[in-house]
């Protein structure tokens, strides 16, 4: 497999909340620790590793949000080399909340998947109904706009590190360099 090795194409996913966790954690970039958000107050998990793409800025002010599918969960800070297969687009009370889903590169059960298309429809409609029902007994409104495919999510990735250079001025936007492929 042949994979392109320079953003967008490959992106460097830090996890905040590993799979199975009802804990929300969040990056604090001023104080450069991770810090416990809230316990969600509905009966469900996160039943993806969630966390944000290195090296972006979403139109919200946070690193964009990214949704990782592996098959065992990693952890808090863990840094993870992956691929955009799609994304799904949101909105909640403080407006468009896009999360890029991503696979693996490392994991044999995801990396081989390119598009949406490829990922397990029923797999897809899990991620959705956590995210229609993870908020209901917070009392906060989300509504779940629906899939997008990969071209979309690789524009928005490529929008948001624009922002994140812009907002750098370069010095630091460019992320980490990916390791080579292997073959």
């Amino acid at each position: 497999m042949a994979e392109v090795d320079r953003f967008p194409s490959a992106v460097e996913i830090v996890v905040e909340i590993p799979r199975g966790n009802r804990n929300k954690y969040e990056f604090d970039e001023t104080a450069g620790v991770y810090r416990l958000d809230r316990v969600l107050s509905s009966a469900v998990f996160y039943n993806f590793d969630y966390g944000f793409v290195e090296g972006t800025r979403g139109g919200d002010g946070d690193h964009t949000d990214a949704l990782l599918l592996i098959d065992e969960p990693t952890f808090t800070g863990c840094h993870v080399y992956a691929r955009a297969v799609g994304g799904l687009a949101m909105q909640d009370d403080k407006g468009d909340d896009f999360k890029v889903l991503c696979v693996a590169l490392a994991d044999p059960h995801y990396s081989h998947i390119t598009d949406l298309d490829q990922v397990p429809p029923n797999r897809l409609r899990e991620i959705v109904q956590f995210f229609e029902t993870y908020k209901i007994l917070e009392d906060k409104r989300v509504d779940v706009l629906g899939w997008r495919d990969r071209d979309a999510a690789l524009e928005v990735l490529r929008v948001d590190r624009d922002r994140w250079l812009e907002e750098s001025d370069g010095a630091s936007g460019a992320g980490h360099a990916l390791p080579p492929t292997p073959a």
